[in-house]
């Protein structure tokens, strides 16, 4: 018959009423992590199909034209009818707004143009793998527009910032797709001089909320705004296809030469901002099949390695269901994205009449977690019943790969606690979207006894 051992009871009756004596989990048994913790894998379109690929995240793009309708007019329904779309399933939103996009004649506000913005209007022929299609292109140089896009930032940070809703936001509003580029009519592109107030609008408005760049720039870029040492993340649109260095000029505006010409501070953003992306579309889910007959396709596993990226928007594992094969190598590419968080020991004490508890973590992923989410350690009885809950001081962010962290603190137990049953300490993560995905650890008692919550001491089982 299978019993709880003695040992577990005898670290019940520790809790509850011995002076001082100390209960030790060594070496807690690891487990694979969830591909679909919150801030990391593979992100589709909104509203994909439910049962094509794991995902805490949704992405979608918007028009200026939808939230902004006047100098400081602003309508936030759209936005927040999607926020709240996504959030009702769990999930966190990354978003761009745009003011051009090909195929698409929205995007520019009306009263804009209306007070006289000027437009451009031309065939885009750098829409590969699809046809060329007409783009509207605003003049970028217009003091109009560029007093608009600063009001429209700092509106949007006062709304925004911190919403539980939103896991990162594309800086967009500049450039084909709010890409911040315009190719290849580079003649109609941004100068520097709005790129940087753009990014500046955005470091003023942003402290919370992660914003993303397309393209890592240092001093001398050719026509990118120096931006290493604005508070940002990257995100490279084109991965797996146009991110490693090849060696040949041809090629320096790929993700991570890029990343090299600007500098240390951009090659080490990724230790403080995250980076994310987009899989380049000729080779949608075709990335993660053992054998890709597409001469350009890039390792996804040494990509994901050198650029250290926590997330990526993707539609090839979303638009079908993929064959067993794809899917499980997926997976297995898909987890090693991001963090990856492992509690290696535990140690619970009683001392005086308080409980200590100290535990040991280690981040097993390839960058670190970068929202200041909360912590709290509970009691739980085998039901997963919270007998005690307390919030605790631990930090889940800045733990770079291959670093241990000790977590310690001290539990203070009511003096009438007296548990009739076995009882647990656990810790959680604390999503701050109600209903959104527990963060889970990579340890086999992950949900043991309560969904969210990592079990640090258990009961041994014996026949």
């Amino acid at each position: 018959m299978i019993r709880t051992c003695f040992r577990f009871f005898f670290a019940t009756a520790l809790l509850i009423g011995m002076a001082h004596e100390s209960v030790t989990a060594d070496d807690l048994e690891p487990a694979p992590s969830p591909v679909d913790n919150p801030l990391k894998g593979l992100v589709p379109y909104a509203n994909p199909a439910a049962d094509r690929f794991p995902h805490s995240m949704e992405f979608s793009y918007l028009p200026l034209s939808d939230l902004m309708v006047g100098e400081n007019d602003f309508r936030w329904e759209p936005l927040d009818k999607l926020l709240d779309d996504i959030a009702s399933r769990g999930h966190q939103t990354v978003f761009r707004i745009y003011l051009e996009y090909p195929g698409k004649s929205d995007g520019i506000p009306k009263f804009l143009e209306e007070q006289g913005l000027k437009v451009h209007e031309y065939e885009n022929t750098n829409t590969a793998p699809f046809p060329p299609t007409k783009v509207r292109t605003p003049d970028y140089g217009s003091p109009l527009l560029k007093k608009a896009l600063t009001s429209f930032i700092l509106a949007l940070g006062t709304r925004y910032d911190g919403d539980p809703r939103v896991a990162y936001i594309h800086a967009g509003l500049l450039g084909t797709w709010g890409e911040w580029h315009t190719y290849p009519r580079n003649d109609l592109w941004a100068s520097k001089e709005t790129q940087t107030l753009i990014l500046t609008a955005y470091s003023k408005a942003f402290q919370k909320t992660p914003v993303l760049l397309r393209y890592p720039a240092g001093p001398d870029h050719w026509d990118q705004a120096a931006n290493a040492d604005f508070p940002f993340g990257y995100h490279d649109d084109s991965f797996a296809w146009a991110t490693l260095d090849t060696g040949k000029k041809a090629d320096n505006w790929f993700f991570v030469p890029a990343l090299r010409a600007a500098g240390s501070k951009a090659e080490n953003k990724w230790k403080t901002h995250p980076i994310g992306g987009e899989i380049r579309p000729e080779v949608w889910g075709k990335i993660f099949d053992r054998t890709i007959d597409i001469k350009q396709a890039q390792n996804f596993e040494q990509c994901v390695r050198e650029t250290h990226v926590s997330w990526l928007m993707d539609t090839g594992m979303f638009e079908k269901k993929a064959s067993k094969e794809r899917y499980d190598r997926a997976i297995e590419q898909v987890r090693k994205m991001g963090y990856d968080f492992y509690v290696k020991s535990a140690d619970i004490s009683r001392k005086e009449g308080k409980v200590q508890v100290q535990c040991q973590v280690i981040n097993q992923g390839i960058a670190p977690f970068y929202r200041d989410w909360s912590l709290e350690v509970a009691m739980l009885d085998e039901t997963g019943r919270i007998l005690h809950r307390q919030p605790v001081d631990w930090k889940i962010t800045g733990l770079l790969p291959n670093e241990t962290r000790t977590w310690s603190a001290q539990l203070d137990l009511p003096p009438t606690f007296m548990p009739a049953k076995p009882t647990f300490v656990a810790v959680r993560v604390i999503n701050p979207l109600p209903n959104g995905k527990p963060l889970r650890f990579a340890n086999k008692t992950q949900d043991q006894h309560a969904v969210g919550w990592l079990t640090l001491l258990q009961p041994e089982l014996s026949e």
